[in-house]
């Protein structure tokens, strides 16, 4: 990847006696300016006009378009009366030269492996910025050179770290994640000082081998060996893995294989040394996410000291099980900040793009586009951080027992798992539809390339494949959530029976008093929990251990769990804001909690319907329908169009006072700023003469020049000397 700091401008037109003179326009006439635009190399380059009026401070901007031969031209319309100043800007636009690049040799049939490794070197160089302000540390305990901060901090960072872009976030979350933590929660003393401190500071990189050809979902079956040397040193690990996240810059990597003729995988710390039987595949030319090293990795009887081994023989499907939950929720929370950043670049391109003679965020069916993009990503913002709270809380119950961080983070995180599938599928589900709103807000416009949507839409479009696919999640939720059952961990028929009887009772005719805030919402989700228990026990009785062979119907049973949830957190999370900071504050938040309960209503009921007309029939259905219909029934319904107008003008307005904020900022700072007041004047002589410190630089001298002009254009020396 070529770095190259200069573009070279010349011959730069119209300009009379090299810009001395002013040239001449009329009001409505365009100025054409020509230049010379070349760089160091042969890199792509791109330029602009940049020009004001003389009562302007900001300057404007008109792209330049190339001709031949490094020959650029451009041009601005003369609006008003006056002095007009221009200059050319110029830049590298490093991007554009890869993507054309690689863009001309797929059209010309070659290979890029080259072209798309460069891709990667973008992603490597951020990479490493994070390591050296301290981010891939957050969750590594001190002893081993990271922060040691809690759960809920390092889902913070995830969040924050992840938005601008779905390469970025997805090396990061592998190499903190899944690259990093196996070792912190299963490696030996020995392994943790010996790699972890490397791998929180950013010094190496790491990388997660799960995936096969023909291991994918069903990541056990995998075929990779690992046989024991004849002296027991070492194991030799022969076979291949694909789609492995930071493969192309990797130092370390988990690796995982069968030994023998083990029911389970075993898992291996695996140094990166091609001399040392490693070889690796092209980067994956892929939809989304194309900055990101995806490869193909190969060992050919590679040598793993047997001090490499993780946990123990056989222990490797439970260690990538747990690695998952975890990527599960941090991959949740890095979709968060992605839907923050669409939901603020559609409200911003709404408030600007005028169509019959206004901004179409005064249309309703964009705000209705924005409120539910809001309210998902609310929604999606409670249920993550109520998880990473309630994990964290486990944690540090069991470190107060006597446990120690490694088992509590281990056991805490499990004890979790279900939530931690059901956010994976929701938040990645609700930042592909927030990516595709953005589009369609954008209309043509969000389907080119020059606007940041449709690259949003594809990185988007990964989440609900990687760490275990949405259809699989679904099925664990509720799997998982059985088999608890089944083992007496939980008690699942009991709750089960007592809505079943509660069918069979007489229903109470009392009208309920909802007068308090949110309190209809609350019974609402209590009745919820009962469809579930309705749908799910009555499966469970019908079919025993034999419902995961029911798959249609743990994925509606999953897509039921999983809105009461989500609907749950948010309105938890509004209760909480409301007491402490009083309702009239939580207006908007009680808006889009209502919003997010109406529809998951809807989403329940479909969803309960379709299960109950699969597995019932005659009387025990017309029962379990009638139930349903009762258990999602509101006393009092809310008014749809109006949350959804009172989300939108709030989001709005946010955007709206966030832009005034950052630019009376941007004026406090210029006042700050002494290279705009450079320059002292000398009083009692006859030509203005202006003193600037010899360090200034070509900002302060520009000003210094100003102050002559003023100096000048105000007559100030004759004054003076009237005066005196």
């Amino acid at each position: 990847m070529q770095k190259q700091q200069r573009v070279v401008i010349d011959h730069v037109s119209p300009e009379i006696n090299g810009g001395e003179f002013s040239i001449k326009r009329v009001v409505g006439q365009e100025v054409h300016v020509s230049a010379d635009v070349l760089a160091d190399g042969h890199d792509v380059v791109a330029a602009s006009v940049l020009y004001k009026h003389e009562n302007e401070k900001q300057w404007q901007e008109s792209r330049m378009d190339p001709g031949h031969n490094d020959d650029w031209y451009g041009s601005f319309k003369v609006e008003k009366q006056g002095y007009y100043a221009y200059k050319i800007e110029c830049w590298v636009d490093y991007a554009l030269n890869w993507q054309h690049g690689i863009g001309r040799k797929i059209a010309d049939g070659q290979h890029v492996s080259s072209e798309l490794a460069e891709g990667v070197l973008y992603v490597e160089e951020v990479m490493k910025k994070a390591g050296d302000l301290g981010y891939l540390s957050i969750s590594v305990p001190e002893a081993y050179g990271g922060m040691g901060m809690g759960f809920t901090n390092t889902v913070l960072v995830c969040d924050y770290i992840s938005g601008a872009t779905g390469s970025f976030s997805t090396a990061f979350g592998a190499h903190t994640g899944i690259g990093t933590m196996p070792i912190t929660l299963y490696g030996t003393e020995e392994q943790k000082q010996k790699y972890v401190p490397k791998l929180a500071s950013g010094e190496w990189f790491g990388a997660y081998c799960l995936t096969e050809p023909g291991a994918g979902s069903d990541a056990n079956s995998g075929k990779t060996k690992a046989v024991l040397s004849e002296d027991g040193t070492h194991y030799k690990i022969t076979g291949g893995k694909m789609w492995i996240s930071n493969a192309g810059f990797c130092s370390v990597m988990i690796v995982f294989a069968r030994i023998g003729d083990d029911k389970n995988i075993t898992g291996f710390i695996v140094e990166n040394d091609p001399s040392n039987g490693i070889s690796m595949g092209d980067e994956e030319h892929k939809l989304g996410i194309r900055s990101s090293s995806t490869r193909q990795v190969f060992f050919n009887e590679t040598k793993v000291p047997v001090e490499n081994m993780l946990a123990g023989q056989g222990e490797g499907f439970k260690i990538a099980m747990n690695a998952l939950n975890v990527g599960r929720i941090k991959l949740a929370a890095a979709c968060l900040e992605a839907q923050r950043r669409t939901i603020s670049t559609a409200v911003n391109y709404s408030n600007e793009r005028m169509q019959f003679n206004v901004p179409i965020s005064s249309f309703g069916a964009i705000q209705a586009k924005l409120a539910e993009m809001a309210m998902n990503s609310y929604a999606g913002e409670s249920a993550t951080y109520r998880a990473a709270h309630d994990i964290e809380t486990r944690i540090n119950i069991r470190i107060s027992e006597g446990n120690t961080h490694q088992e509590a983070e281990l056991k805490g995180v499990e004890e979790f798992a279900i939530e931690c599938s059901i956010l994976k599928v929701s938040v990645s589900e609700d930042v592909q539809a927030c990516a595709d709103e953005g589009i369609q807000i954008f209309g043509g416009m969000g389907f080119s390339k020059d606007t940041p949507m449709e690259s949003a839409w594809r990185d988007a479009r990964i989440t609900r494949i990687y760490e275990g696919t949405n259809e699989i999640n679904r099925m664990l939720s509720v799997g998982m959530l059985v088999k608890k059952a089944m083992k007496g961990h939980i008690d699942l028929i009991g709750p089960a029976m007592k809505v079943a009887n509660e069918l069979t009772g007489i229903p109470s005719f009392d009208t309920p008093d909802y007068s308090v805030t949110l309190s209809e919402e609350k019974a609402m989700i209590e009745k919820l929990k009962k469809v579930f228990l309705m749908v799910a026990g009555a499966a469970v009785q019908k079919y025993g251990p034999n419902l995961e062979d029911h798959q249609q119907l743990l994925m509606a049973a999953s897509n039921i769990l999983i809105e009461i949830y989500m609907a749950e957190s948010a309105i938890l999370r509004t209760e909480k804001n409301i007491k402490r900071f009083g309702e009239e504050s939580q207006k908007h938040q009680i808006e889009m909690s209502q919003l997010y309960l109406y529809n998951a209503v809807d989403i329940i009921h479909k969803n309960a319907k379709e299960g109950i007309v699969s597995f019932s029939e005659g009387d025990e259905q017309r029962m379990m329908l009638m139930g349903l219909k009762r258990f999602t029934k509101y006393q009092n319904q809310p008014n749809v169009v109006a949350l959804r107008n009172g989300i939108s003008e709030k989001v709005q307005k946010i955007k709206s006072d966030i832009n005034e904020n950052i630019s009376n900022l941007k004026k406090f700072k210029k006042r700050l700023d002494p290279r705009l007041y450079n320059g002292a004047i000398f009083i009692g002589l006859d030509s203005p003469v202006v003193k600037s410190h010899g360090g200034t630089d070509y900002i302060g001298f520009s000003n210094s020049l100003n102050v002559c002009n003023r100096i000048v254009k105000g007559n100030l020396i004759e004054k003076i000397k009237q005066n005196i």
